[in-house]
Formats: C-alpha cells, sequence, structure tokens
C-alpha cells in the first residue's frame, strides 16, 4: 500500500511538471494532455484508485468553477444591452432545441440528450488567459456562458437530485431548496452592495492593500469552502457553490486584480492539473476496442459542436461570422458538467459503461477540436 502511494505522489508529480511541456511539444491545449497523460499512465498501472487522490480532484473540480465564476463580470452582464442579453437567451435555446432533436434522431441515451446542451466556462478561463478578456468574442462568450453554466449547474442539480430521489416529493423539495437559495443569494448580494456603497472602506478592511498575511486569499478560500458546506448541507450540486463564491469575489473584490491572478495560478498550477489527470485515470484505454466506443464519442462530439455553431446564427451580427463561430467553438467544451453527469450517471446505473465511456472520450474530443480551431481561427485574423 505504502509503495502504491510513493508511486502515485511520483507519478502524479511528474504529470504535473512535465504537462506543459508536452503540450508545447505536440501544440495541443494542456488540459486535454493531462486527460491524455492520466489515462496512459492509468493504463500501464502507475495510477491506481486512492481515495485521497479522488478528493483532492474534487476539490479541484470544485476550484475550477470557483476561477470560472471569478471570470464572470456582473457588472458587465446587467449592464449589457436587453438586446444582447435576449440574444442570448435565443443562442441557448436553439442549442437545447437541435441537441434535442438531433439526439432523438440518432436514438441516443437519454442522459447523453441531456448532457449535449450543458455549458461550462470552466475552460474558457483559459482561452481568456490566452487571447485576452478584450476580445470582443471572449466577452459575448462569457456573457452567453455563464447565462448557460447557470442553466446547466441548475439541471445538473435536478438530475443528481433526481437520480437519488427519484421523481416525487423529494425531488420538488430539491428544486425548492434550490429556488430558495438562489433568491437567498441574490438578497444577500443587494444587501451587500448597499453595504459597500455606504461604507467603502470595508472592502480595504476586508481585503487591505498592504496585506502581509494573504487576507486576501484567506477570504476567497473561506468563502469558497462556506459555501461549498452550504451546498452539502442543502443537499444540492456543489459545483453550484463554488461557482458562486467566485462569482462573489469577482463582484465585491473586483479591484483587487492580483487575487484573481494568485487563485488562478494555484489552480491551474496544481488543483485543477489532478482534476484532468484524475479524469484521464478513469477512462479506461482498453475501451478504445469497444465496439461503439470511437463512433458514438465522435458522434456526441460533432452534434455537440453544431447546435452550437447553429445557435451562432443569431451572434453573427453582434460578433461578425468568425466572431460568432468563435463564441460557438468556445462553448463547445463543457468537459467538468459532462464527466459530473456522466459520473453521477454511471455511479448511480442510469448510465452503462458503453455511454459513460462514450462522454468522457467526447468531451475529451470536444476540446481537441475545439481548441484547435479556435487557433487556427486565430491565427487567420492576424495575418
Amino acid at each position: 500500500m505504502i509503495h502504491n502511494n510513493i508511486t502515485l505522489i511520483l507519478t502524479l508529480s511528474l504529470l504535473i511538471w512535465g504537462s506543459p511541456f508536452v503540450s508545447k511539444v505536440f501544440r495541443i491545449p494542456i488540459p486535454p494532455v493531462e486527460i491524455i497523460l492520466g489515462s496512459l499512465f492509468a493504463y500501464f498501472g502507475f495510477i491506481g484508485h486512492n481515495e485521497y487522490f479522488y478528493l483532492i480532484a474534487e476539490v479541484g473540480f470544485l476550484y475550477l468553477m470557483f476561477l470560472a465564476g471569478m471570470e464572470v463580470d456582473l457588472k458587465q452582464i446587467t449592464k449589457s444591452p436587453k438586446a444582447l442579453i435576449q440574444k442570448a437567451m435565443l443562442f441557448l435555446l436553439l442549442m437545447v432545441l437541435f441537441s434535442i432533436a438531433s439526439g432523438l434522431l440518432f436514438d441516443l441515451h437519454t442522459i447523453v440528450i441531456i448532457s449535449m446542451p450543458l455549458i461550462s466556462i470552466g475552460l474558457l478561463a483559459s482561452l481568456s488567459k490566452v487571447y485576452g478578456k478584450e476580445e470582443i468574442w471572449i466577452k459575448l462568450a462569457l456573457i452567453v456562458g455563464v447565462l448557460g453554466e447557470i442553466a446547466s449547474i441548475a439541471a445538473l442539480t435536478i438530475f443528481d437530485a433526481a437520480s437519488t430521489t427519484g421523481f416525487g416529493v423529494e425531488l420538488l423539495g430539491k428544486i425548492g431548496y434550490l429556488i430558495l437559495f438562489i433568491f437567498v443569494v441574490y438578497l444577500l448580494y443587494r444587501a451587500l452592495h448597499l453595504l459597500f456603497w455606504w461604507f467603502p472602506e470595508l472592502k480595504n478592511t476586508l481585503m487591505p492593500k498592504l496585506d502581509t498575511s494573504d487576507q486576501d486569499i484567506r477570504l476567497a478560500m473561506s468563502l469558497f469552502f462556506i459555501l461549498i458546506a452550504v451546498m452539502l448541507s442543502l443537499g444540492l450540486e456543489l459545483a453550484l457553490g463554488g461557482f458562486i463564491a467566485g462569482v462573489a469575489i469577482s463582484a465585491f473584490f473586483h479591484h483587487e486584480k492580483a487575487l484573481e491572478e494568485k487563485m488562478s495560478s494555484l489552480g491551474f498550477g496544481f488543483l485543477v492539473p489532478l482534476f484532468f489527470i484524475h479524469v484521464g485515470a478513469s477512462f479506461d484505454l482498453r475501451a478504445l476496442s469497444l465496439d461503439g466506443v470511437v463512433s458514438g464519442a465522435l458522434l456526441i462530439t460533432l452534434l455537440m459542436i453544431l447546435s452550437r455553431v447553429f445557435a451562432a446564427i443569431v451572434l453573427k451580427r453582434l460578433a461578425g461570422t468568425k466572431g460568432a463561430l468563435l463564441v460557438a467553438l468556445s462553448l463547445s467544451m463543457p468537459l467538468t458538467l459532462l464527466v459530473a453527469v456522466a459520473t453521477i450517471g454511471h455511479d448511480t446505473k442510469l448510465l452503462d459503461l458503453l455511454n459513460y465511456y462514450q462522454l468522457i472520450l467526447a468531451s475529451i474530443f470536444e476540446i481537441l477540436i475545439s481548441m484547435t480551431l479556435i487557433k487556427i481561427l486565430q491565427a487567420k485574423r492576424k495575418i
């Protein structure tokens, strides 16, 4: 046991350190590299099942949602023109309709159809670091993505509750908790906004500019774990707690630019890679030889990307043809939520092993295809 733990620790250390180098050599984004390497090293027996590894990978997933929340600019969204918000909602509606129609046409599993319209801006955070927050398509993708992610996490919460309680009174109770929680969060947001308006010096007290004790990180991490604890007590999806914690930090302490860099460095340098490696380790490479795994994953990937490209037609006037296509591709990588739905479905026996592997593999294909196409489109813009 001790030998296995030592091997695991050394392997994870090597993968965290070496993934960026592999990424540069093969010109593939780091997240899919970490997933692929995790799968390879698990296949050769260097990574095995370990409860501590699973726990810290779960924290990595929640922290990724926290970082995604920190990318959200509530002021930008609330001050956005109504026409833009309407276009964003229309995009989401068209994407959902296309996903359901295509899923039924190809007779896909119900949970796979539920998964297809999911949107996560976790990887959009890494795109904004590469291409800059000031890009029009990044700004538009964040607005559409935030609305989509809130709806997706709500859907994931309901799905998680339904998978354990069934469709009955308990499920209605969970939905009631979710609505009440969101309403309370909104009231707290308005109250804190008013409080900081009357007492602006309070922000500096909570996050002093001359800080020798890393008070900003301590406050951010405390809020992160407090909201996760609240979600645990309510029996709701933990990802929602992490996401809202990030949004709160962004909303009230956006003046602390250094904080975002500190939190991002901790996440993308340590916790998030462990999550991606764990995702890869959960995928058995021998499943690639199973009939229907690769073809099914490619079909799911194609339909998910096409649904977003089709829906992006409504964004053409706002960002141009290339901009709309970039928005569609940047929202075609719901890795975290796709893996979450696949894991919940598999653990509750609602999803068979074949569909589970298809969804995990599709999440990898989506990143590889979307990131590559985004890089090509951006390179053409610079020429």
